[in-house]
């Protein structure tokens, strides 16, 4: 089958890898429990098939996975047609069967043949079995397995193939949104307690394709389909790419996830901002089982300069984990923990022994999510060196942020 064919036809369907691996076991199980020698998944393309799925009990298989022949060339298409049955014990009592060249070239001496029909009607393909040499005690109950197994394969596939119409969804949308120009980077400052000088901005991404679907969603979805790396540092990119315009003296932070920095992509993400001014937030919402591959990526840009940052601590599955391995610059007290901190004498506690653990280990210490006069008040006097949130401002894009804090900064310089 040459190439020009095959473009005619649709392009196969993309299948996940565990269900390829599910119909690779259930063919292996078939055809062993049926003492047959091949037994194959085939997706109808049009005017052709192609072998999506092959298991042989020979070496030499007369199919292999990816192989693409003519629908009138084999079986399928007659049996579709009712001109073969399905159950066909013995090929020698079919006069039919000895017009298909395939039943003396393989040659097939017995074959059972079923419909994978999916939800809503369409067929995929079939689900078949041969054997070189005719079997007799092949049966309807042989059969009735087959057919079994045909609709457990395409339960499986329907699912599969929803899923994947869903990926490619997002994939859709996501990509759209790049092209729309996002994602945008809002500027949230980062306060010194003692003085309330601006000292520092925590760089934000925001969508808005789609201003109902939290960021966390965006980079979640994105992670999903593939693209999560590259929407991370393209708002890397972005967000310092804007920071350019900020004053020289201004800490710059940016997001950055573990799965992320070992993909050793970083530091170009980073090139050409000054590295001493720049301080990555690690951010992470699974577990951490190893973490020799976050130190071994994180070494070259503390190397080069930047500072590191463990977010959301008190939150999450390991935040403390991350601060005993990662030895973090600064530690970023989690917006669950600042709220209320002034009158919530657990969190009270739970403030004052981070700020503890920071003096002696000689770490900055951020409360994120400030919004009143209360809890700024409390953590000043534990200690904390820095905060963040509405009480000081809100998020706002490069031009308001300037304009609203244009009077402080001349100030705080």
């Amino acid at each position: 089958m040459d190439a020009t064919a095959l473009a005619r036809d649709p392009a196969p369907t993309t299948i996940s890898s565990h269900i390829a691996e599910n119909i690779d076991r259930v063919l292996s199980s078939i055809r062993s429990y049926l003492k047959m020698d091949v037994a194959f998944v085939s997706e109808f393309l049009g005017q052709n098939r192609i072998f999506r799925n092959v298991d042989c009990a020979d070496r030499e298989a007369p199919y292999r996975v990816g192989d693409v022949i003519p629908m009138a060339a084999g079986y399928c298409r007659h049996i579709a047609s009712g001109q073969l049955p399905e159950l066909i014990p013995d090929t020698r009592e079919i006069e039919f069967a000895w017009t298909i060249p395939e039943t003396t070239s393989i040659p097939i001496g017995s074959h059972l043949s079923v419909p994978i029909q999916l939800d809503g009607g369409r067929t995929f393909g079939t689900f078949c079995c041969f054997s070189h040499l005719p079997n007799p005690l092949l049966d309807k109950r042989d059969l009735e397995l087959l057919r079994t197994f045909g609709r457990m394969l395409a339960n499986d596939l329907t699912a599969d193939l929803k899923l994947e119409a869903e990926r490619r969804t997002t994939a859709n949308r996501i990509g759209s949104a790049i092209e729309l120009g996002d994602p945008q980077i809002v500027f949230q400052p980062i306060i010194r307690l003692d003085d309330q000088a601006v000292v520092g901005v925590e760089c934000l991404a925001r969508f808005a394709s789609d201003r109902n679907l939290s960021p966390d969603l965006w980079f979640a979805d994105a992670y999903k389909v593939g693209l999560g790396h590259q929407l991370e540092l393209l708002a890397v990119r972005k967000a310092l790419a804007c920071s350019s315009d900020l004053p020289a003296d201004l800490t710059v932070s940016v997001n950055i996830s573990p799965a992320t920095l070992i993909t050793g992509d970083v530091l170009d993400a980073l090139r050409g901002f000054d590295h001493r001014r720049l301080i990555i937030e690690v951010t992470e919402h699974v577990p951490i089982d190893n973490y020799d591959p976050i130190l071994l990526a994180i070494a070259p840009i503390r190397a080069s300069g930047v500072r590191v940052a463990i977010d959301d601590a008190g939150a999450g599955y390991s935040s403390l984990r991350h601060i005993l391995a990662m030895r973090p610059d600064i530690i970023k007290f989690d917006i669950s923990l600042t709220r209320g901190v002034d009158t919530d004498p657990v969190r009270q506690a739970m403030a004052a022994a981070l700020s503890e653990f920071a003096q002696r280990t000689r770490t900055s210490v951020v409360a994120e999510g400030v919004e009143t006069e209360g809890e700024f008040r409390t953590l000043r006097d534990l200690k904390f060196d820095k905060g963040q949130g509405y009480y000081f401002g809100r998020p706002q894009e490069l031009p308001d942020f300037l304009r609203g804090f244009a009077g402080k900064l001349a100030a705080d310089r």
